[in-house]
């Protein structure tokens, strides 16, 4: 499967391969596209990095690729990331202490502001994820954290507003 890329403006997206190298593709390109648009990218490329993780490990089906996509509008920074496994809906779970995986939601929902499922067009689901990039967001806290590890602002902390409940939804 050769990459497909769409970029126009503030909506970039790529079809990648359902794989290890795919899902590594996809954190990549999505830093360079962040940081294009003059936006931390830390927070961000984990979201990509365990969307598509997810979608290589759990959403794959042999001879089928995943989709991920990127759209900046209105202080907002939305990630998705396809897969043609409808019929497994991802949720979060407590990953047993010594566990390797079953952590990689909790880490979206830490770093995004909502995140949900949307269903279709059959036999596909997408996974989201939203970043606020106004002050008393998450993506706030990022920029500021980002901030922080400037040379010039060391020994000032940053401050951290609540985080609000987790807000998901499956539709």
């Amino acid at each position: 499967m050769n990459t497909q890329i769409c970029d126009s403006g503030h909506c970039f997206g790529a079809q990648l391969a359902a794989t290890p190298r795919g899902a590594r593709q996809a954190r990549q390109l999505a830093v360079e596209k962040i940081a294009e648009w003059g936006l931390p990218t830390e927070g961000p490329a984990l979201i990509v990095a365990e969307l598509a993780a997810n979608a290589v490990s759990h959403g794959r089906v042999p001879g089928r690729d995943f989709r991920f996509v990127l759209t900046l509008a209105d202080g907002v920074l939305r990630i998705e990331v396809a897969d043609t496994r409808g019929d497994r809906i991802p949720r979060i779970r407590d990953a047993e202490g010594s566990a390797e995986g079953g952590r990689g939601l909790v880490l979206v929902e830490a770093l995004a502001d909502r995140w949900g499922v949307r269903r279709g067009p059959v036999p596909c689901k997408v996974v989201w994820a939203e970043v606020f990039l106004a002050t008393g967001s998450r993506g706030s806290v990022l920029r500021r954290a980002q901030t922080h590890k400037d040379p010039k602002n060391r020994g000032k902390e940053p401050t951290h507003p609540a985080k609000p409940g987790p807000r998901r939804s499956v539709g």
